[in-house]
């Protein structure tokens, strides 16, 4: 992501296939830019409902979130590599 020098967090692209990626590798909570939220629309609803998605608009809520420890842990059996492989199917886009 992108901060501003006042914490201010910015948004990004390419969220949906970030989310898909992160669902892949067997992860449970995303932390987006609350700016992003209206590119939830493109992930697939049972991704979105398997998945916690936290909008936030500063790093204040970001360490928040990462330091409070209730984000849920990474499972010892995540897929980092498998994850970061390009999706294929019927919904996805080429480049």
């Amino acid at each position: 992501g992108e901060i501003t020098l006042r914490g201010k967090v910015l948004p990004v692209g390419g969220i949906k296939d970030k989310v898909l990626a992160a669902f892949r590798g067997g992860i449970t909570e995303v932390i987006l830019p609350k700016e992003n939220e209206k590119d939830l629309e493109e992930i697939p609803a049972e991704v979105r409902d398997a998945m916690e998605v936290h909008l936030v608009e500063s790093m204040d809520e970001v360490l928040r979130l990462a330091l409070d420890g209730s984000l849920t842990p990474l499972p010892q059996n995540a897929k980092f590599a498998e994850a970061s492989e390009p999706p294929v199917g019927p919904d996805t886009l080429a480049h």
